[in-house]
């Protein structure tokens, strides 16, 4: 993506470097845009009060903010920047011979270098410095989950070279996931897009890691049995990867006498029908297919930002549609008027005008899209995109049966997946849902609403420098969105799946990795955490290099 105008908005990024510092003919700066609390604390406060979802947390809210189409939006976010290194060759005469220096002149040309980056002389000095911020932290406008530490002398990182997972000549110091404790008030039970059932904590506010914490996951009733969490415990909470709140154990010797366990409930919490567990599955669910919780959340999940992203459609407004009776299902959107949004409540005419619009415009984005907005289980924006780019339309794909997706042999347990990606398990998913004469029917009402059912031309990799490659992503990543990594695979002529297996290249890790990390490794499959990929990706053909002379 082409942000240049959007970066141009930051305060902290000069349009012009000074003149009076000496210069290279090209310069490549490497950093982080990132969000401080406090723009995000507004943002959200802002988009609150608009009916607008809110952002998870300021990583995820600094990278949708800069690839906003309007600049003026992005402007009025306040994104910030600090500088980390320089790019090219290293060695420049202009940056002396350590990283130190570098840093030093990228601060004198105008660029934001952090103020707390230290040079240090010595292991002692840097397991201080570890020990220092992982308490000083919460002190910063700014999230940090770990240092990075580098060896200081160019030629000496030069000589040290990589592995096949980061450079050798620096390192990430995680912190521990910061915890807090807090009393639990109450259990509520959530019903989401595909019924099922998730324990939710309410929790007294605490600050832990930048903001105040009100409620945690609980993951599912078999996590909660584990744990024996109960009304009115003191309970130690964490976030998981910086970011998602959990209830992680219970403080027993300050549980109330009167505590009794929680009761799983037999019938959905919202419109009372039974509750069922699948064989196999650790979730319950609620039987209804047409439960209002689950049809609300399959509105919610329809508009969001990585299904056919409509602008405006959050939480509430989708609540107050619900409310004035316009809207049961996914295809009613496609039926509002104008008229129909300005009734109600805090839609203006401007707004209501812009909500039809955005929701007019998403009839036209790609059927990856539409696959995973149809919240199909166990399609996720991965299988969608194997689908569209496979099937090609939503007619190709409604008729495939079994035997499309997989090769069956009488007298045989074993099936061969024919589309690769997609295995029984999520063919059988895929081939259900699509006959169940309630989805058919949401189908065909979306495409006489216009929607579009074909997969859109797309204008291919940009370069080459990964061709062929296949890379699996497991974990939380800390310097990209999953999405944004897949992207930049693909427009490098790589390829993303799933799942992991001897055809797999590089296996992309980041924090809190899951089972395909142990599967690499038992397949002897390359493991790279984010520095080396940036490092692969930083193997770009003579043409992608910037003309000299040009900060923008």
């Amino acid at each position: 993506d082409d942000v240049t105008a959007n970066v141009r908005t930051i305060k902290g990024v000069p349009l012009k470097l000074r003149e009076n510092v000496s210069l290279p003919e090209s310069l490549d700066v490497r950093g982080e845009i990132y969000m401080s609390n406090t723009a995000f604390s507004r943002l959200n406060t802002l988009r609150e009060e608009a009916g607008d979802q809110v952002f998870a947390n300021p990583r995820n809210a600094a990278a949708g903010s800069l690839k906003l189409l309007d600049a003026r939006i992005t402007a009025s976010r306040r994104l910030a920047f600090f500088a980390y290194a320089v790019g090219q060759d290293p060695n420049a005469p202009v940056f002396e011979d350590t990283h130190w220096s570098a840093l030093n002149h990228l601060k004198d040309l105008g660029l934001p270098v952090n103020e707390h980056a230290c040079r240090v002389e010595s292991l002692d000095e840097v397991l201080a410095l570890c020990d220092q911020w992982q308490v000083q932290r919460k002190d910063l406008d700014y999230q940090i989950d770990g240092l990075v530490v580098k060896i200081d002398r160019l030629a000496h990182q030069a000589q040290l070279g990589f592995t096949g997972r980061a450079p050798r000549w620096c390192m990430a110091y995680k912190f521990p996931a910061e915890q807090a404790q807090t009393m639990l008030e109450s259990i509520d039970v959530q019903v989401g897009k595909s019924g099922i059932l998730t324990p939710v904590a309410n929790l007294a506010p605490v600050p832990l890691a930048g903001t105040t914490v009100k409620r945690a996951s609980l993951h599912n009733f078999d996590e909660l049995e584990r744990l024996d969490v109960r009304v009115g415990d003191t309970v130690v909470v964490e976030k998981a990867g910086e970011i998602i709140p959990q209830v992680v154990k219970v403080v027993l010797e300050k549980r109330p006498t009167d505590s009794h366990p929680f009761d799983l409930p037999s019938a959905c919490p919202v419109c009372d029908h039974e509750v069922v567990r699948r064989e196999g599955e650790v979730a319950y669910r609620c039987s209804n297919v047409t439960c209002p919780a689950v049809e609300r959340e399959a509105i919610i999940y329809f508009a969001s930002r990585g299904c056919m992203d409509i602008e405006g459609l959050g939480e509430k407004v989708v609540d107050q549609l619900i409310a004035a009776n316009l809207v049961h299902d996914p295809a009613d959107l496609y039926s509002l008027r104008t008229a129909d949004v300005a009734a109600i409540e805090r839609q203006g005419e401007t707004s209501s005008v812009n909500l039809i619009a955005a929701i007019s415009e998403s009839k036209k984005q790609d059927l990856s899209r539409l696959l995973k907005a149809l919240n199909i289980t166990h399609v996720g924006q991965e299988t969608a995109t194997l689908l569209a780019n496979h099937f090609k339309s939503m007619d190709e794909l409604l008729g495939a049966d079994l035997d499309t997706f997989l090769e069956r042999k009488p007298g045989r347990k074993a099936e061969k997946p024919k589309i690769n990606g997609i295995g029984p398990i999520m063919a059988r998913s895929i081939v259900e849902v699509l006959l169940s004469p309630e989805k058919r029917q949401l189908i065909q009402r979306l495409i006489e609403a216009g929607v579009n059912t074909k997969t859109l031309e797309t204008a291919g990799p940009t370069d080459s420098r990964l061709d062929g490659k296949m890379f699996v992503l497991t974990g939380t990543l800390t310097q990209f969105s999953r999405q944004s990594a897949k992207e930049a695979i693909l427009n490098a002529g790589g390829k993303t799946t799933g799942s992991v297996s001897k055809k797999t290249d590089y296996v992309l890790a980041g924090d809190n990795p899951g089972s395909k990390l142990a599967k690499a490794q038992a397949l002897g499959v390359p493991v790279i955490d984010e520095a080396a990929f940036m490092a692969l990706m930083d193997q770009a053909p003579e043409e992608a290099k910037p003309e000299p002379g040009h900060l923008f």
